[in-house]
């Protein structure tokens, strides 16, 4: 029992410093209100998600410059 309660008190304190540092940034808008629309973050993309490094890949393969690791 003890442990439950040690467990439920845990997600509690995370919870409300999640909550904290959330808004400790000094960005949080008052309750109702919506950030004005603004120009959008550009998308991080790994390498596999690169059309261009995924043909080069492919041709190298292909032509077996390179073996592929794995």
């Amino acid at each position: 029992m003890l442990f439950l309660i040690a467990f439920v008190g845990a997600a509690i304190i995370a919870l409300v410093l999640w909550k904290a540092m959330g808004t400790a940034n000094g960005d949080a808008l008052p309750q109702g209100e919506r950030p004005a629309p603004g120009p959008a973050r550009p998308r991080v993309s790994g390498p596999d998600d690169d059309p261009d490094f995924l043909r080069q890949l492919d041709e190298r393969v292909k032509r077996r410059d390179e073996p592929p690791a794995g």
